[in-house]
């Protein structure tokens, strides 16, 4: 399936759920929103989205923690979940989609290589899931078109999870 595929599935999952979706990016500059919104009747799920890309711009839209960002760096499990949830609350979405990676070519280093992407999705009244995956070194757009794809495989996948608990006994 192409990315385009996999948006225009999960703006119908969120549409069949009557939820808004909202992103927070930081590598990908905006390429999950754009994706979104290149399908045609979007603007009916999709509220916004933030490109948080340098660390004030995360603390002040999203309400990153300074603190945060000084002790974990933005490239860290603690800031995707701070940046999920800041979307949540800043926007009218049900569900909401946060990257913050290194996509190269520089900018890496041994503890957090060219690749290192987290990822959180905060689900209003779920716990934000967080994951964490290491793309290949094959260029930066290789990475940032993969981590589109992931992001929204992701809310695919968060929405499915939370149907199968809300459907359980």
């Amino acid at each position: 399936m192409s990315n385009s595929d996999i948006a225009d599935a999960l703006l119908q999952a969120c549409r069949q759920r009557g939820i808004m979706l909202a992103t927070a990016e930081s590598c990908t500059g905006g390429m999950i929103i754009a994706a979104l919104t290149d399908i045609a009747g979007s603007s009916t799920v999709v509220d916004r989205g933030f490109i948080t890309y340098s660390n004030e711009a995360k603390t002040e839209m999203l309400g990153v923690s300074a603190a945060t960002l000084e002790t974990h760096g933005a490239v860290s499990r603690e800031t995707a979940v701070e940046m999920a949830a800041g979307a949540l609350a800043h926007s009218r979405a049900g569900l909401t989609l946060a990257v913050t990676g290194i996509a190269g070519p520089g900018g890496g280093s041994a503890e957090k290589p060219v690749g290192l992407v987290w990822f959180g999705v905060a689900l209003t009244g779920r716990p934000v899931v967080s994951e964490c995956h290491l793309f290949a070194d094959k260029g930066r757009n290789f990475i940032r078109r993969e981590t589109v794809r992931h992001a929204l495989e992701l809310g695919l996948r968060a929405l499915a999870a939370d149907q199968a608990a809300g459907a359980a006994p």
